[in-house]
């Protein structure tokens, strides 16, 4: 449900050697390496320090919303509030891997041994009331996220072991971890400050459509529940100055209109009930969007890059069912789901095979294991499958007429082997006879037409295939209590992996409700694998640690794969203007482009023109 976080140099501080200067305050943390940008940057390079303010940008999701309390796993969150309210401690840099600049923190200091870090606050550091963020507000966000807040929240604070005010504004931070080479920087990045006053009168775990008292450039200022949000910038916002915040932020409101229906979705976008949509659907990106429009430039259609981590996109399968536990049973069915007739089928070949759980990046193994990787992996020689030693995980292909077909008859053979038996045309156990049955779970309607053949094939197995379409809220909440099935999940990796890995496939976080370890993995050596990756001394033992976890995971059968694409597909209305340079690692859109006075004059006059 969360994706993306990301992030000294030997004149700043290096975390590569080991080195850490006590006492010394920091503008900046990074992983591994130097810090791109100095202590008197004025902005990142990625911005337009010029770009004019005003306008309005509005987009869609899907689904709806019921609360705008983000932090807890009870009710269905609005979008933004975490991007748009709620500031954090530093700001990631999108055109470094691994690296944060002082945001409410003008600066940081970290011990040699990585056992804590002290935050010092800006003393101009505002809530949207008026009054000051203080350590005190730090410690209770630490406090009130650790012991209430949704298990993301609880995973991403376990290594904390206290939260100190030293002062008003100085928070010490001490750590019961110091291998995690990463805890600095995602405590400054990942855990959203709260206000303590806020709160002294209210329920934290409680859902609630009363809007937040936030510190960040917008604030809610419109709430339709379960339709739209509006949200309004601070005109006076006390960050609008910092190095990490000129240029950026530019509409002075930013609206999500909420949908049921991708269909209805792409049509509300012609209509020009919203103006800026990615698309993620093949079949739309090619065929809904030869319009008028399109021709004559109202509206663009384009294509970025995308260089961040594809990560893994997956029928997951929930191993807490007896019936999946083999995992020859997991392999058979990765087996009976033909990519390729999907792709050029369905996909107009758009796509490509997802392989790894590291996807689109050097994280994802390749080949057979180095000596660095087998330097790691020997001492797990015996507990984990031979074929994580000798052969490259590759997804089942089905090329040609015969080749699912032959793929069919090796899941029959691996079914067999596992005790399930063809009787009647029914695939049973041949120790209970009762039949092997499968639902897929889903809520989004377009993805019937790519379960549906799966279905056909598994049923050609003897397998009873069934699809349950539940709305967006039913399918969270049995997602949260893995009351599935089977069901399609994406993972979005980190340029530098670290502790969201526990949540995804630690043995913990299988038990966990509302954890993201949906399939449900349970396996001592993923978790200790987890563990060298988190702490990794330098980029090349986090690549190696990166690539031994995902052979081990790829040859544990967890997941059918299905695909992925390294680009964004963008439609929006011809209104906006933007940098001549696009943040390495994020597409930018929210927060870097703006309104062009003369486009949208040019657009609403055609507009008018053409009504």
């Amino acid at each position: 449900m969360r994706t993306t976080f990301g992030f000294l140099c030997l004149a700043v501080f290096c975390l590569v050697a080991g080195a850490a200067w006590a006492g010394e305050a920091l503008h900046g943390l990074s992983l591994f390496g130097d810090l791109k940008y100095g202590p008197d940057f004025t902005h990142f390079d990625y911005v337009n320090p010029e770009a004019p303010k005003g306008g309005a940008i509005s987009f869609a999701a899907e689904g709806t919303y019921n609360s705008l309390n983000p932090f807890i796993l009870k009710g269905d969150p609005v979008q933004g509030l975490e991007s748009f309210v709620f500031e954090t401690l530093l700001e990631r840099a999108l055109d470094e891997p691994d690296a944060a600049y002082g945001l409410i923190a003008a600066s940081v200091e970290v011990s040699p041994d990585r056992s804590w870090e002290i935050f010092n606050l800006r003393p101009e550091a505002r809530w949207h009331d008026g009054t000051p963020i203080t350590a005190e507000d730090v410690v209770f966000s630490v406090e009130t996220l650790k012991a209430h807040g949704h298990p993301y929240y609880r995973v991403i604070l376990a290594e904390v072991a206290s939260a100190e005010m030293l002062d008003p504004r100085r928070v010490r931070i001490t750590f019961s971890n110091t291998e995690n080479r990463k805890l600095p920087l995602i405590v400054g990045t990942q855990l959203p400050i709260l206000s303590k006053a806020h709160y002294e009168d209210r329920e934290f775990d409680r859902v609630t459509l009363e809007p937040p008292l936030g510190s960040g450039p917008y604030r809610v200022a419109r709430v339709n529940e379960g339709r739209s949000i509006v949200y309004e910038r601070v005109p006076d916002y006390w960050g609008r100055g910092l190095p990490v915040r000129v240029g950026r932020h530019n509409f002075d409101e930013i609206r999500i209109e909420y949908f049921r229906d991708r269909t209805i979705m792409v049509e509300a976008l012609k209509a020009r009930e919203y103006e800026f949509h990615e698309e993620f659907t093949s079949k739309t990106w090619m065929t809904a969007y030869d319009i008028p429009e399109i021709a004559d430039g109202r509206m663009i259609r384009e294509v970025l890059a995308d260089n961040t981590p594809s990560g893994v996109q997956a029928f997951f399968i929930n191993t807490r069912r007896e019936k999946f536990r083999d995992p020859r049973v997991r392999q058979a069915l990765a087996l009976a789901f033909d990519f390729e007739w999907t792709n050029a089928n369905l996909f107009y070949s758009l796509y490509d095979r997802m392989g790894s759980y590291f996807e689109n990046s050097n994280l994802a193994a390749e080949g057979l294991p180095g000596p660095d990787e087998l330097a790691i992996l020997e001492a797990y020689r015996g507990r984990v499958p031979d074929e994580v030693f000798n052969e490259l995980y590759e997804p089942p292909r089905a090329d040609g007429d015969d080749g699912i077909r032959k793929n069919l008859q090796a899941a029959r053979s691996l079914f067999e082997e596992a005790g399930w038996v063809i009787d009647e045309g029914r695939l049973v156990s041949a120790e209970t006879g009762e039949q092997f049955t499968i639902e897929f779970l889903y809520f989004l309607r377009t993805f019937e037409r790519v379960i549906a053949p799966y279905a056909v094939n598994l049923r050609r197995l003897g397998i009873e295939a069934s699809l349950r379409l539940v709305d967006a809220s039913q399918y969270q909440r049995r997602l949260e209590e893995f009351d599935f099935d089977l069901t399609t999940s994406r993972y979005v990796q980190d340029l530098s992996p670290s502790i969201e890995l526990r949540n995804y496939f630690a043995g913990d976080a299988a038990d966990t409700m509302g954890s993201d370890n949906i399939a449900g993995i349970r396996d001592p050596v993923v978790d200790e694998l987890i563990e060298e990756v988190l702490s990794a001394p330098d980029r090349a033992s986090l690549i190696a640690a990166c690539h031994a976890l995902d052979r081990v995971l790829l040859w544990g059968h967890y997941m059918v794969p299905q695909w992925y694409k390294g680009e964004h597909h963008l439609v929006y209305w011809n209104k906006f203007g933007r940098p001549d340079v696009k943040p390495l690692y994020d597409r930018g859109v929210l927060d870097i482009w703006w309104i062009d006075a003369e486009r949208e004059a040019a657009l609403n006059a055609l507009d008018k023109g053409l009504d």
